[in-house]
C-alpha cells in the first residue's frame, strides 16, 4: 500500500508540474522564434577592418549570438541598416550594442486599393506653357522613370508596348529578374526592369522560410493592382479598352511615353516594411525619378515609418514621391503617409458614370451603378429575399455558406455591403442558386456606391435605396424585383466629388502639416491588368481580361506619379517639393458646375474642406506653369524634425541618415516649414500663430503678385506683410510673414468639429497661387 501511496502521490505531482512545464516550453518555443527586425546603425563606428557595410553587419550579428546568414537585407542608400530574421534574446543583445540606434519589429502595410487624360485636360496639340504641347512632353518624357512599387508586372500587358519608344536611358542601372514565370526578355523599352522584393513576406509566419500556396517568388503580377497602378501612370496608349464593354476608349497612362520599373514587395499576405525598404533602396540605386506607392498602414511616428524613412533618402536623391492617402475615409483622422517630404495624394470622382437600376414590386425604381458584364435577369419580375434574422446576421451581408440555397434559387438577394469583400457577396449569391444581387449600403458606407465586376448581375445602390428596398422585401408577403443595366454614361455631373473611402485628416503624427496634399482620380479607373485574375480578384472568377476598372486611393496615387514624371521631363531642374507645390497651388477647389467640391462622404452633397482634398482637385494644365513655388530642401526636413520636441537628435539620425544633426538650426514651430499649405493649431494659452514664407518666382521676369485673403468670419483674423511681392528676375525669392489670430474658440466638445478652413491666396493676371488654411482648437493641459 505504501509503494501504491508513494507511486500515486508521485503521478499527481507530475500531473500538477505538466500545465507549468508545457507553458515553460511554450514560452521558450515563443523566445527562441524568430521574426524580422529592421536594425538602424551608427555608420560612423563602422570599424576599419570591415571592407563593406554588408560585411560589417554580418560581423555583428554574429558577434551578438547571432548567425551571419540571419541577414535579409543590407540596405545601402535608403537606410543605414539591414534587416534580419531574430528572436528576442538577439533582438534585445542588439539594442544594448553603442553601434545600433534602434531596434524594430517589421511592419505590415497594406494595399490601398481612359477617360482620366480627357477630364485632366490632357487632349492632344493643348498648349501648356510657354508654347510647349502635351506631345512635347511626352516626347521629353522618354527619359523619365517611374518605380513602382507594388505587386509586381503582367509583361504581356498591351500598355506596356514599346513601339516608336527610344532606348532606355543609359544611366539606367536596373533589371529584370528571371523567375520560372517571367523571363527577362519580357522587359522592353516601356517596362525596362522588374525586381521581387520578398524576405521579409517568407519570414512573416515566424517560423522559417515559407513559400505560400500557388506562390512563387516572381515580378509576374498575379494580383492585378500592381499591373493596374503601374499602367495608369505611364502606360502606352492602348485603342479599343474596356472591361466587359464598359468604358470603351483609348486607355493611355499620364506620362504613356516615360519608362517604368516594377519592384514587387506586396504580395498574398501583404506588404512588409523590410521589402519595401529594400526596394526603395534598389529603386534609388537603379536610377529612377519617380517613386509612386499605392500602400500604407496606419499613421506613426516617422522613425518608425519605414516608407517615411525609405523616402526621405528618395527625396534627397530628387526622386519625387507620390503616396497613397488610405481608404478608410470617411472617418477624420484617418490619413496614411503624412510625411511632408512626400506627396499624400487622396480619390476624387471622374465624370463618367456606371448606371444600373432595381424596380421593385411595388413600382419604385432606384439608381445604381454596376460593371456586370453578362447576360441579365431579363424584364420579367423575379423574387428577391433578404434575410433579416437577428440570429444569423452573416446572412444579411451574404457571407460564404450564409444562404440557404431552398430560399434563394431564381431569386434576387439583398446583401448589406460590410465585412467581407463586395465582389465575394455576389459569388455567395451565385453558389446558393441565386440570379441577382442588390448590394445595398448600410450606415457605415452611406450614400457612396462602387462599381465592380460581380460574378452575378447586381446593382450597388446608397443607403437611403438600400433602406426602402431591405423594408420593402421584409414586409411585402411576396417580393420582387427587376435588374437593369445602362452602359457607360459621360459628363457626368457634379464632377469631381471627394470619395467616401478617401481617407481624411488631421494629421495624426503632425497637426501642423496639412494632409492630405491633393487628391486626384480615384474612382472607377480603367487600366492595364493582370491575365493571372479575374477582375473580381475572387478565386473563382474565371474571366479574363486586359483592362479592369477599379477604385481606391491606389488609383489616385499613380494619377500623380505620372503627372510628377512629365512635370520633371518639362523642368528637370524643379526639386521635389517644387514639384509638389505646382500640383498642389493650382489645384481645382470647384466642380464642373463651378460649385465648390462636394463630399460623397457626408452623405447629403455638403461642400468638402482641405481635410478631405486638401489642397484640392489635381489641375495639370495649370500645374506646369505655376507662376510661383513654395520649395523646400531636405536640410529644411531636417529643421522641421528638430522642431518636434519629442525627437532627439540621435532619433531623427534614423529617418535623414546623417551622423552630424544636432538641431542647432531648429523651427519654433513645425509648421514653419516652407509648405504650400497650413494648418494651423490654436489652444486656450496660443491664440496667435505666426508663419514665415518663402516663394520662388519661376513665371516670367518683373512678376508682380498681390494677396487675398478669407478666413472664418468673427473666428479668425489673418494678416499677412507684405501685401505685395516683386519678383524682378526668374529665380527670385520674395518671403511673407503671415499672422493668425484666434477672436473666438467655436462651441463644442468635439474635437473633430472644432476645426474651420480658409485660404491665402497670391495672385496676378497670369496666375494663381492659392493656398489652403485648416484651423482647429484644441484644449491645452
Amino acid at each position: 500500500m505504501a509503494k501504491t501511496s508513494t507511486c500515486s502521490f508521485s503521478m499527481v505531482i507530475i500531473l500538477m508540474l505538466l500545465p507549468c512545464l508545457c507553458l515553460i516550453q511554450q514560452e521558450a518555443m515563443a523566445a527562441n522564434t524568430k521574426k524580422t527586425y529592421i536594425v538602424q546603425m551608427k555608420h560612423r563606428h563602422n570599424p576599419s577592418k570591415h571592407p563593406t557595410h554588408t560585411d560589417w553587419y554580418a560581423a555583428t550579428l554574429k558577434y551578438h549570438n547571432s548567425h551571419s546568414d540571419s541577414l535579409l537585407y543590407s540596405y545601402k542608400t535608403a537606410y543605414n541598416g539591414f534587416s534580419a530574421s531574430l528572436n528576442d534574446e538577439q533582438a534585445h543583445l542588439l539594442r544594448r550594442s553603442d553601434s545600433v540606434l534602434a531596434v524594430y519589429e517589421d511592419t505590415l502595410y497594406t494595399l490601398h486599393t481612359t477617360r482620366t487624360p480627357e477630364f485632366l485636360g490632357l487632349q492632344k496639340g493643348l498648349n501648356l506653357w510657354e508654347g510647349h504641347t502635351i506631345q512635347d512632353l511626352d516626347h521629353a518624357s522618354n527619359d523619365i522613370i517611374i518605380g513602382v512599387l507594388d505587386t509586381g508586372v503582367w509583361p504581356e500587358a498591351k500598355s506596356f508596348d514599346d513601339s516608336g519608344m527610344p532606348p532606355v536611358p543609359t544611366r539606367w542601372r536596373g533589371q529584370c529578374e528571371s523567375a520560372p514565370d517571367f523571363d527577362p526578355s519580357l522587359c522592353n523599352r516601356k517596362l525596362i526592369g522588374a525586381r521581387t522584393f520578398s524576405k521579409g513576406y517568407l519570414l512573416s509566419s515566424g517560423g522559417g522560410y515559407m513559400v505560400r500556396e500557388k506562390e512563387q517568388v516572381s515580378p509576374r503580377d498575379r494580383d492585378g493592382h500592381g499591373t493596374h497602378t503601374a499602367t495608369t501612370a505611364a502606360g502606352s496608349a492602348v485603342p479599343n479598352a474596356t472591361l466587359l464593354g464598359y468604358a470603351t476608349g483609348t486607355a493611355r497612362g499620364m506620362a504613356p511615353q516615360a519608362r517604368v520599373a516594377a519592384y514587387k514587395v506586396c504580395w498574398t499576405g501583404g506588404c512588409y516594411g523590410s521589402d519595401i525598404l529594400a526596394g526603395i533602396d534598389q529603386a534609388i540605386q537603379d536610377g529612377v525619378d519617380v517613386l509612386s506607392l499605392s500602400l500604407g498602414g496606419s499613421s506613426t511616428a516617422y522613425h518608425r515609418d519605414t516608407i517615411a524613412i525609405g523616402t526621405f533618402a528618395a527625396v534627397q536623391k530628387g526622386i519625387f514621391v507620390a503616396c497613397s492617402a488610405g481608404n478608410s475615409g470617411p472617418r477624420q483622422g484617418s490619413i496614411a503617409n503624412v510625411a511632408p517630404w512626400v506627396m499624400t495624394v487622396g480619390a476624387g470622382t471622374l465624370d463618367r458614370d456606371f448606371p444600373a437600376y432595381v424596380k421593385i414590386g411595388n413600382g419604385k425604381r432606384f439608381s445604381g451603378v454596376s460593371l456586370y458584364g453578362g447576360e441579365g435577369i431579363g424584364d420579367e419580375p423575379v423574387g428577391l429575399v433578404y434575410f433579416t434574422d437577428k440570429s444569423n446576421s452573416s446572412s444579411s451581408v451574404c457571407m460564404p455558406g450564409s444562404l440557404e440555397p431552398s430560399l434563394v434559387r431564381g431569386k434576387v438577394v439583398v446583401c448589406d455591403r460590410g465585412l467581407n469583400a463586395r465582389a465575394e457577396k455576389s459569388a455567395v449569391v451565385r453558389e446558393a442558386g441565386g440570379v441577382g444581387m442588390i448590394l445595398a449600403n448600410t450606415v457605415a458606407s452611406g450614400e457612396e456606391v462602387v462599381a465592380d465586376s460581380h460574378l452575378v448581375p447586381a446593382v450597388a445602390v446608397g443607403r437611403s435605396a438600400g433602406d426602402e428596398i431591405r423594408e420593402y422585401a421584409s414586409l411585402d408577403p411576396n417580393p420582387t424585383a427587376v435588374l437593369s443595366f445602362g452602359g457607360t454614361v459621360l459628363n457626368v455631373r457634379p464632377s469631381p466629388v471627394v470619395a467616401a473611402f478617401s481617407s481624411r485628416g488631421p494629421n495624426g503624427v503632425t497637426p501642423q502639416i496639412l494632409k492630405p496634399d491633393i487628391i486626384g482620380p480615384g474612382v472607377n479607373i480603367l487600366a492595364g491588368w493582370s491575365e493571372a485574375v479575374g477582375p473580381s480578384g475572387l478565386s473563382k472568377d474565371t474571366r479574363k481580361t486586359q483592362f479592369n476598372i477599379m477604385s481606391g486611393t491606389s488609383m489616385s496615387c499613380p494619377h500623380i506619379s505620372g503627372l510628377g514624371a512629365l512635370l520633371k521631363a518639362a523642368h528637370p531642374d524643379w526639386s521635389p517639393s517644387a514639384m509638389k507645390s505646382a500640383l498642389m497651388t493650382t489645384a481645382s477647389t470647384h466642380d464642373n458646375t463651378n460649385s465648390p467640391l462636394k463630399d460623397a462622404g457626408g452623405g447629403g452633397g455638403e461642400s468638402s474642406t482641405p481635410w478631405a482634398h486638401g489642397a484640392g482637385y489635381v489641375n495639370p494644365q495649370k500645374a506646369f506653369s505655376p507662376g510661383l513655388v513654395y520649395d523646400a530642401t531636405t536640410d529644411d526636413y531636417v529643421d522641421f524634425l528638430c522642431s518636434l520636441d519629442y525627437y532627439t537628435p540621435e532619433t531623427i539620425q534614423l529617418i535623414v541618415k546623417n551622423p552630424n544633426v544636432n538641431c542647432s538650426d531648429r523651427f519654433d514651430d513645425p509648421g514653419q516649414l516652407n509648405y504650400p499649405s497650413f494648418s494651423v493649431v490654436f489652444g486656450s494659452k496660443k491664440r496667435v500663430v505666426t508663419y514665415t514664407r518663402t516663394l520662388t518666382n519661376v513665371g516670367a521676369a518683373g512678376s508682380v503678385y498681390d494677396v487675398d485673403v478669407d478666413a472664418p468670419p468673427s473666428l479668425v483674423a489673418i494678416t499677412v506683410k507684405p501685401t505685395r511681392l516683386v519678383f524682378p528676375q526668374v529665380g527670385d525669392k520674395q518671403t511673407y510673414t503671415v499672422t493668425f489670430v484666434s477672436n473666438n474658440t467655436p462651441h463644442h466638445d468635439d474635437y473633430s468639429l472644432l476645426s474651420k478652413f480658409g485660404t491665402i491666396v497670391w495672385s496676378n493676371q497670369l496666375h494663381q497661387v492659392r493656398s489652403p488654411v485648416a484651423f482647429a482648437w484644441i484644449h491645452d493641459s
